[in-house]
């Protein structure tokens, strides 16, 4: 089996991690997890990879070997393909569609994948190994969508665009090298967002990364306690919405980072009460990363992160930025300066019917600020351009109230037009870690209850 020896330097490489030998970069099992740590273990891991593989599918569940196995697989120049379906079919699909293929993870729970374990130990070797550098272009991984629109989709990333976006995101954040901050993250590491900020953040910027249980409120509030400050909280809306219903009370925080769907104002301006931190946003997708941030309460205006160029284009928005080509957005934007813009919405959010237009996400903000509803989502059906007489539909989670009540409060916040003939009330939507609704899980969920999309 090849070993994996530090790549000569040159303009065109990037190494590993930037970060002192003696640098905290995880927090794992209540103890730090050294730079040079870090590095054993990664190299260690690389020399068991098969040869002959072609991508590693990146299942580990803790941050920690998640970490290590995406550096192991980069040495040896296996692209992670990171998904958030673990089921046995998408496993499957995946397989299909990547035949040399295998999955790593901390047990051999991997389907129908050829299994390879990922058990770092985390403990810094007697001498710190040399820091790896790793060419730019070299792919590094492809992320898939959350299928929150139909089937997942792959989207390429090269090393030299994900060091650049994490050196960008450490000057956006204005995180500090004198004071490392603490990342407790809620979002799992094979999303874009958690890869991002929780996993690539600490290689290449002055942070350390929670790696221990951090989903359910009171493991929220446990996990920052038991890290030193200032603290970063990375999460997303619904959980903010979870964390805020739970009253449960944080320690200090430097700030809360939100993305993967848009921060009502009125949550964020609750947040930032209870918790004396800003409630900052991230805007981006899977198909380009984070590229620009705000603060929620200061309006609407969005800051684009270093050497990130956002602008609207004749037909399209476009995001362009150091080692990766411009990419379309689903959004429109009104570009204010070479760094301000503001959204103005995403191409498929407006309905339309009878010649008039609301917006997908409006109506479920109205939906979710209904007294007693604990979640709910407004269905577009898919005939609706075709059926004259189709209409929209509304499955909320309100374990004390009735359809008909719900029904009743929404004529008065909603036009005529688009209120939904039915409501249907359910133990809960088959939201994934994000908080998003796939596409394949919501149908599935409307069939049951005999609502055809």
């Amino acid at each position: 089996m090849a070993r994996v020896t530090a790549s000569a330097t040159g303009p065109d490489l990037q190494p590993l991690t930037d970060r002192a030998p003696g640098a905290v970069l995880f927090c794992r099992h209540g103890r730090p997890v050294t730079t040079a740590a870090f590095l054993h273990d990664a190299l260690t891991l690389a020399e068991t990879l098969p040869d002959a593989a072609g991508h590693m599918i990146n299942l580990c569940r803790d941050r920690y070997a998640f970490a290590v196995a995406f550096a192991a697989a980069l040495l040896r120049r296996q692209p992670c393909l990171l998904t958030g379906d673990r089921s046995e079919a998408g496993l499957a699909t995946l397989a299909q569609r990547f035949p040399r293929a295998y999955a790593a993870a901390e047990d051999l729970g991997t389907g129908p994948l050829p299994g390879c374990p990922v058990r770092p130990a985390g403990e810094a070797p007697a001498t710190a190994p040399q820091v790896p550098r790793i060419p730019a272009r070299q792919l590094a991984a492809v992320v898939f969508t959350s299928g929150s629109t139909g089937a997942p989709v792959p989207h390429n990333k090269l090393w030299g665009a994900l060091v650049a976006r994490s050196q960008a995101a450490a000057a956006q954040f204005a995180l500090d090298a004198d004071r490392p901050s603490t990342v407790v993250g809620t979002v799992p590491p094979q999303h874009m967002y958690g890869f991002e900020l929780t996993v690539l953040l600490p290689l290449h910027a002055p942070a350390a990364s929670w790696c221990g249980p951090a989903f359910y409120p009171g493991d929220v509030n446990a996990a920052l306690t038991a890290v030193p400050a200032p603290r970063l909280l990375v999460t997303t809306p619904l959980q903010v919405r979870a964390l805020l219903r739970a009253g449960t009370g944080l320690p200090p925080l430097q700030a809360a980072i939100s993305a993967t769907a848009p921060l009502d104002r009125d949550l964020a301006a609750e947040a930032e009460r209870h918790w004396q931190a800003p409630m900052l946003e991230i805007f981006g997708a899977t198909e380009v990363g984070s590229v620009a941030s705000r603060r929620t309460l200061d309006g609407d205006v969005w800051a684009a992160y270093p050497d990130v160029v956002v602008q609207q284009d004749t037909e399209a928005a476009t995001v362009s930025a150091p080692w990766a080509e411009p990419v379309a957005l689903a959004d429109h934007i009104e570009t204010l300066d070479a760094r301000q813009f503001r959204l103005l919405g995403r191409r498929t959010d407006l309905v339309k019917l009878g010649g008039r237009r609301a917006s997908l996400s409006g109506l479920n903000r109205i939906l979710l600020g209904l007294d007693g509803v604990a979640d709910g989502v407004f269905v577009v059906p898919g005939d609706l351009e075709q059926r004259a007489t189709a209409r929209l539909m509304a499955v909320v989670v309100a374990p004390r109230r009735s359809p008909d009540s719900i029904l009743a409060e929404l004529r008065g916040r909603v036009d005529p037009l688009f209120l939904p003939r039915r409501v249907v009330c359910v133990d809960a939507l088959p939201r994934n870690e994000l908080g998003k609704l796939p596409q394949g899980a919501l149908l599935a969920l409307l069939a049951r209850h005999d609502m055809p999309a």
